[in-house]
């Protein structure tokens, strides 16, 4: 559906819903045949004649396209840029301009999804800058080494570069800035989504410099916004425990944080800072499943921890 003229508008819904599927957060995504098989989220074209809200929209869209049911959704954001090309113009003499419009669903259900096309991407494999633990700071060379090469030119570009991705030896990483570092990389031309979006043909056998699956339209823009907002909410409400089993040990919540945020955390200290929020309590009981002396188990202390007013956990990271 159109509005404002011949060239009109088409409004856009896509569903972020992350999960920690094993060890690693995940996001729910399905195969876009618009755009070549590129991964996407789940999405679709709101239609006013049609869907009475916004969300009930997005909701059959994703029960639609994967078989999952989301539970609790917010709305993160919405994607409109004049002069941006993706979302590109809808196909057509129409050629509708496209605004997208962002949800944020969690779940500790990561089943296998219903639909052929659907399964759980690490959100890593998307945006692997992102993981900043030990094993993975691998992942960053490239990505830096193609912005620094993009900012030797400017320095108001080698300001930014610096203090996006922590380069400066006075500067810190800040795991919320995801989107910020992703329209980065989109302005730089290194993200392979910056050429496609401007009709810029790759050579044959090119490689991006920027290791990370490619998404369909702005849906890697839309992870960016939905990973920050979480990271973010982190710290002040107790989101966490939407993608945490019912009961866990401390071990296994102090991870499922470290594949949120992409950090590793201090253990003592981490632990302390569960204790003093109130947030946990013992079960009585103790895990099995540890591979060496039996974990004490807890559980989330309030009955809706996308609803309540708690707070958030101390996340002090080892840098």
């Amino acid at each position: 559906m159109s509005f404002g003229g011949k060239h009109g508008v088409r409004i856009g819904l896509s569903a972020v819903v992350m999960a920690l599927h094993g060890r690693e957060l995940a996001v729910l995504t399905t195969t876009s045949r618009e755009d070549g098989g590129e991964i996407a989220l789940p999405s679709g074209p709101f239609d006013p004649a049609r869907d009475r809200t916004f969300e009930l929209s997005l909701r059959a869209f994703v029960t639609d396209q994967t078989g999952f049911r989301p539970g609790f959704v917010e709305q993160l954001y919405t994607f409109g840029d004049a002069g941006r090309e993706s979302p590109r113009a809808t196909p057509g003499p129409e050629r509708q301009r496209e605004i997208s419009v962002g949800y944020l669903a969690l779940t500790r259900d990561a089943a296998t999804a219903d639909a052929a096309e659907a399964r759980w991407t690490p959100v890593f494999d998307i945006f692997p800058w992102e993981d900043r633990r030990a094993d993975a700071r691998h992942a960053t060379v490239g990505v830096v080494a193609a912005l620094r090469a993009w900012a030797e030119i400017d320095p108001r570009r080698r300001a930014r570069v610096e203090a996006l991705f922590a380069l400066g030896a006075d500067t810190r990483w800040n795991e919320e800035r995801v989107l910020e570092r992703y329209e980065l990389l989109y302005e730089a031309g290194v993200v392979p989504e910056a050429d496609r979006d401007a009709g810029r043909p790759q050579p044959p056998g090119h490689q991006s410099a920027t290791p990370g699956l490619i998404m369909a339209s702005d849906h890697r823009r839309i992870l960016a916004t939905g990973l920050g907002r979480l990271r973010s909410k982190l710290k002040y409400r107790p989101v966490l425990f939407g993608l945490t089993a019912e009961t866990f040990t401390l071990s296994e919540l102090q991870g499922a944080a470290e594949a949120v945020i992409g950090l590793a955390l201090h253990k003592q200290n981490f632990r302390r800072g569960v204790e003093r929020t109130g947030l946990v309590e013992a079960t009585g009981r103790v895990s099995m499943g540890t591979g060496g002396r039996p974990a004490e188990l807890f559980r989330f202390t309030d009955a809706d921890p996308l609803g309540g007013q708690a707070p958030g956990l101390a996340l002090p990271a080892q840098r």
